[in-house]
């Protein structure tokens, strides 16, 4: 992560690992309330900035075009299955995503190329009782 690493940090860093699923940087800041940490939203947004910047977590957009946050594994950023009526996530096998991006790019001559990809569905809980027709709402957005 650049910049310090302050005890606030530390603690957004530990409270984010904690997490299965994606979480918003409010309910983030709102568990560290809850384990009684003295931390600002403002202290929350810049750490989850600097951690993605440093390819730390993994962001998705929620149906309000929200950021919502996972920590990174360390061996590399995923894609995720988003269940779009509860946030439940999986990562998801995506090596043939990886190698398109990279060969559009060898073949256009593009640098720095992002790439955008939306899964979504019903997880098998939600699936029992819906319909399935909403419009997803989560959007995986990775920096390569």
């Amino acid at each position: 992560m650049s910049g310090r690493t302050t005890r606030q940090r530390r603690a957004v860093l530990r409270v984010l690992a904690g997490c299965q699923d994606f979480v918003s940087a409010q309910e983030l800041h709102a568990l560290l309330v809850a384990e009684a940490h003295s931390i600002g939203l403002t202290t929350v947004y810049r750490a989850l900035r600097e951690l993605e910047a440093d390819g730390g977590v993994d962001v998705v957009r929620d149906e309000a075009a929200g950021r919502l946050y996972r920590r990174r594994p360390t061996d590399g950023h995923r894609h995720y299955l988003i269940c779009r009526d509860c946030g439940h996530s999986l990562p998801v096998e995506s090596g043939v995503v990886e190698e398109w991006a990279d060969r559009i790019a060898a073949d256009t001559g593009f640098a720095a190329v992002r790439h955008t990809v939306e899964l979504t569905g019903l997880c098998s809980d939600c699936h029992a009782g819906g319909d399935g027709e909403e419009e997803p709402p989560y959007a995986w957005d990775h920096v390569h």
